[in-house]
This record gives structure tokens, C-alpha cells and sequence, in this order.
């Protein structure tokens, strides 16, 4: 992921991440094509409550 998407990443999502370690750092382990589904996933969604349930999936993944 460039260091720009993380601009791209809808806020709610950012704070998510913040709130949930294992979430961010499975995350960051994701290739860049998982994390841009992700980041597209929650760009998507329609309230607070369905990005945390996206975040709160991560790190039960190996891709996405």
C-alpha cells in the first residue's frame, strides 16, 4: 500500500484500525491488492457500524 491510500482510506475505517491492533496489523501483512479490496469494501459501506464489521474481519483473513 502507498503511504497516499492511507488518504484514501475513509476515516472510520482509520479509526477502527486505531482501536484494534491485531486488525491493523494483520492488515498491513495483506498484499496490496487485499488491501485495496478492503479499502474499496469500506468506501462502499454505508454506516460506521458495517467498516467496523470489515475491520473487525481482518484479522481472521489471508486475503481478501
Amino acid at each position: 500500500m502507498d503511504k497516499n491510500q492511507f488518504g484514501e482510506m475513509p476515516i472510520y475505517m482509520q479509526m477502527a484500525l486505531a482501536h484494534n491492533v491485531s486488525a491493523m496489523n494483520a492488515f498491513l501483512k495483506l498484499d496490496n491488492n487485499s488491501q485495496d479490496e478492503i479499502i474499496k469494501k469500506a468506501r462502499e459501506s454505508t454506516t460506521k457500524r458495517e467498516i467496523q464489521q470489515i475491520v473487525d474481519k481482518i484479522p481472521t483473513m489471508h486475503s481478501f
